[in-house]
């Protein structure tokens, strides 16, 4: 059973920067490529971010030149910092793989203030 964990969120305001990290135990996050996605009140779940398993990067536009994703598969975790926030950036932020998706995990609300 996979397990995943995210943390690091919080509130924050506007311009302001956080990073947040996934920690996956019962499978390797190496050889996948992982996402990040995010939901906000009343929208679908969107993938804002994914990193290939050869470190290869892309963004959703609405995130492009604020937020880096990365991945330490020593430690098995996933990364993504975020700055240059924005309120519409709030919502709850998961991550995954892009297929074949495990069990979601709780997810780290991440609230921007204008």
């Amino acid at each position: 059973q996979v397990r995943l964990v995210e943390s690091g969120g919080g509130l924050v305001q506007a311009g302001g920067s956080l990073r947040l990290s996934c920690a996956a135990s019962g499978s390797s996050v190496s050889g996948n490529t992982m996402g990040w996605y995010r939901q906000a009140p009343g929208k679908q779940r969107e993938l804002v971010a994914l990193i290939a398993s050869g470190g290869i990067a892309n963004y959703a536009d609405s995130v492009k030149g604020r937020f880096t994703i990365s991945r330490d598969n020593a430690r098995n975790t996933v990364y993504l910092q975020m700055s240059s926030l924005k309120p519409e950036d709030t919502a709850v932020y998961y991550c995954n793989k892009i297929t074949f998706t495990w069990n979601w995990g709780q997810g780290t609300q991440v609230t921007v203030s204008s």
